[in-house]
C-alpha cells in the first residue's frame, strides 16, 4: 500500500495536526503523532518549532517534522497535557487522584 493511501486513511481531525517525530540516526526512524493545534501556542512547543525551522527550514512538505527523539516528544507532550489539565481543573472533568498526587509546578 502506498503512503498516499495510508495518509488518506489517517485523516486528521479538524483542529489537529500531524507531526513526524524522530532523529535521523535513530533506529526506527520517524513516528507519526497527531496533536491538537493548541500545542503550537505553547512556549515549550514553540521552542521545539524554532529548533525544527533551524534544522529543516520552513519548506517541508507533508507532516511537520520535529527534530527530537520520540521519548523527548512524549515527555514534552506529557508536560503540556499536565499544564493544561491544571489550568482546566475547574472544568467538568473530575479526575479522582489520590491526594498524594497533587501537581507541583516543575
Amino acid at each position: 500500500m502506498s503512503n498516499m493511501q495510508e495518509d488518506k486513511k489517517m485523516k486528521v481531525k479538524k483542529g489537529w495536526l500531524a507531526v513526524r517525530v524522530g532523529l535521523e540516526d535513530e533506529d526506527g526512524g520517524f513516528q507519526r503523532f497527531v496533536i491538537p493545534i493548541s500545542y503550537l501556542y505553547h512556549p515549550l512547543f514553540k521552542t521545539l518549532l524554532e529548533k525544527a525551522h533551524e534544522f529543516y527550514g520552513y519548506h517541508t512538505t507533508g507532516p511537520l517534522r520535529l527534530p527530537c527523539s520520540v521519548d523527548d516528544f512524549l515527555h514534552l507532550r506529557w508536560r503540556i497535557e499536565k499544564e493544561s489539565h491544571r489550568q482546566n481543573h475547574h472544568s467538568h472533568h473530575h479526575h479522582h487522584l489520590p491526594s498524594s498526587l497533587s501537581f507541583h509546578s516543575c
